[in-house]
């Protein structure tokens, strides 16, 4: 069965090489210059990941995106030309799976193309199952069950059982707050005691092998009197 990608950039040399490089992977691709084509294309195709430029004539990328996760579940990768935190957060609290910051290497889009139509394991209608997710790939961070490898900017981390555990179930639940009660049962496997402060040593060893700076850390954020949440 073919896999359908919708393309859309106002750049048309960005989207028609986006495009070659897809087509030569053996995908179908929907390209459009603007968020109007675009949105009309999710109406009438099937879909399987989008990718999307943020900035676009009729309409900004994180709005199209926003449109498009009213009705659909598939990966969204967002392109931008803007190196902002803020509009990468943005991207991604819309409902994007993934951004780029331009100019990006076309083999690495493809890379990240494949990673999210992998890691897509919604209800499949078709089979009645779902698939266990056995990696997760976003903001530079790679992590995979299967070969129990981490890798951070193309750094392979060199992180134990314990820390590969606690980075997994963050990674399983990100977006949410998970408490050192659940993170310490579920990677333990013991009940917790309130004066233990096992998670937080081991977050701090996490943090360091991650190079992250301590007061502001980028991945694994403290939520104060609740517990940790990666973003």
């Amino acid at each position: 069965m073919a896999t359908h990608i919708l393309v859309v950039d106002d750049e048309t040399a960005i989207a028609d090489l986006v495009e070659v490089y897809l087509k030569n992977e053996g995908f179908t691709i929907h390209k459009f210059y603007n968020a109007s084509d675009a949105l009309a294309c999710v109406r009438t195709t099937r879909l399987n990941l989008a990718v999307l430029d943020v900035m676009l004539p009729d309409m900004d990328g994180f709005t199209l995106c926003q449109r498009i996760r009213e009705d659909h579940l598939f990966p969204i990768i967002m392109l931008t030309a803007k190196v902002e935190d803020m509009d990468k957060i943005m991207g991604l609290t819309l409902g994007a799976d993934d951004y780029i910051t331009k100019p990006f290497n076309p083999l690495e889009l493809v890379a990240r193309v494949k990673t999210q139509l992998r890691r897509y394991t919604r209800y499949n209608p078709r089979e009645g199952t779902v698939q266990e997710v056995t990696e997760y790939d976003f903001r530079g961070l790679q992590i995979s069950k299967a070969t129990h490898k981490c890798v951070l900017f193309g750094e392979e981390l060199a992180l134990t059982p314990l820390e590969f555990s606690i980075l997994w179930y963050l990674c399983e639940h990100r977006g949410n707050v998970v408490s050192s009660e659940e993170l310490f049962e579920h990677v333990w496997g013991e009940a917790f005691m309130d004066s233990n402060n096992t998670v937080m040593s081991h977050i701090a060893r996490l943090r360091e092998k991650m190079h992250e700076p301590s007061r502001k850390p980028k991945f694994i954020k403290t939520v104060w009197g609740v517990g940790y949440t990666i973003e």
